[in-house]
């Protein structure tokens, strides 16, 4: 039998058990997903599903294997987390349909993440949806904010790029099993490797079909507090994403592009519609009302109160280090390294974890 985690896992594999149909499922069986797979197919009819559906659940659920989906998922470093995890995206679940449960490589959860801002555009950009893609990631990320986009071709792998090393986060139209398109394969490693994620809700095997993507925008969007449009056709995928975050509440800014460039023909109609032209990056940061994070952040921030805590400071972080390490990277003397660390931790600035072992305390 299945424990309640396996349980999520197992019914997201399937494909067609959307948020919908898994909230009916939850709901019926009071958050018991793990019965409701035993008792498949009497659940799903309970759950309203319909015939078709039951029969086709309950044949594939014959030749599932859930162990073999775990050991893929172990084996590809591949994580998982549920709509009711606390470690779930904060502005994610605040969506009318957001993923019960999502697939990610890399880090779910960072510091700014209640302060992302998606960038899509264009498979097929201008030299100028180009320079300023690049522009205002970088700006944007530079500001603390991290960068969410698709990992696609053109825009949203040039948002990306510019952003590291700082965080972007990247959602995919297909499952994690393989990161498409396989051009960007690379860039999706360099995004983990710098403590960002790649993020799907599809079971770990789909391929990128067309259907997922409007699918996938509504992540992108869900994941931020607001959207820039680069570039992009009158009816592109990048607008599917604009209106996925006006049904969530949530900012839209596009890019003035010449009216004779039919990249720009997305965009500017936006703005007839009321979307914020998108000038600078100051834009996005006043609009938003994020003026205040450079004071969150200079507060979080830690002052040396002398040189010796200075040379300390340079090598603390998050990741647990040891006093011993310390030595050999600077230097004090043993005594000095001790001392220093038990007043940097009075005053609330590292943390002891253990065994002499320290990291940064905000």
């Amino acid at each position: 039998m299945l424990d309640e985690v396996q349980s999520w896992i197992a019914f997201a594999q399937h494909g067609k058990i959307g948020p919908v149909r898994f909230s009916n499922l939850y709901k019926t069986y009071d958050g018991d997903l793990a019965k409701a797979w035993e008792e498949i197919p009497k659940s799903l009819a309970k759950s309203g599903f319909d015939h078709a559906l039951v029969e086709d659940i309950t044949a594939w659920k014959q030749t599932f294997d859930s162990s073999k989906t775990l050991n893929t998922l172990n084996s590809l470093s591949i994580s998982t987390v549920r709509v009711i995890d606390e470690n779930y995206p904060k502005l994610l679940k605040e969506i009318a349909d957001p993923p019960p449960v999502l697939f990610y490589k890399g880090e779910i959860s960072g510091e700014n993440d209640e302060f992302a801002v998606a960038i899509v555009g264009s498979r097929k950009p201008t030299n100028y949806g180009i320079t300023a893609t690049k522009q205002f990631a970088r700006e944007i990320a530079n500001f603390g904010l991290p960068i969410v986009s698709g990992l696609a071709l053109g825009i949203d792998a040039i948002a990306h790029r510019a952003t590291l090393p700082k965080r972007t986060m990247a959602v995919l139209g297909s499952g994690l099993a393989e990161i498409t398109p396989f051009s960007n394969q690379r860039l999706g490693t360099e995004i983990i490797a710098n403590g960002g994620a790649i993020i799907s809700e599809f079971p770990l095997f789909m391929p990128p079909l067309p259907q997922n993507f409007p699918t996938r925008n509504r992540i992108i969007s869900g994941l931020s507090l607001g959207t820039i449009i680069i570039e992009g056709a009158e009816s592109s995928g990048s607008l599917i994403t604009a209106r996925s975050a006006l049904d969530q509440n949530r900012e839209v800014f596009a890019l003035p592009g010449p009216i004779y460039s039919a990249n720009s023909m997305g965009p500017n109609n936006l703005l007839k519609m009321g979307a914020h032209p998108l000038t600078s990056a100051q834009d996005v940061i006043q609009i938003l009302n994020l003026e205040e994070i450079s004071n969150f952040q200079k507060a979080k921030k830690i002052y040396a109160d002398s040189a010796n805590e200075a040379k300390l400071l340079e090598h603390l972080s998050k990741e647990p280090i040891t006093a011993d390490e310390i030595s050999k990277l600077c230097d004090l003397d043993m005594p000095t390294i001790n001392s220093t660390l038990m007043l940097m931790e009075m005053k609330g600035k590292v943390r002891n974890v253990g065994s002499a072992t320290y990291v940064i305390a905000r």
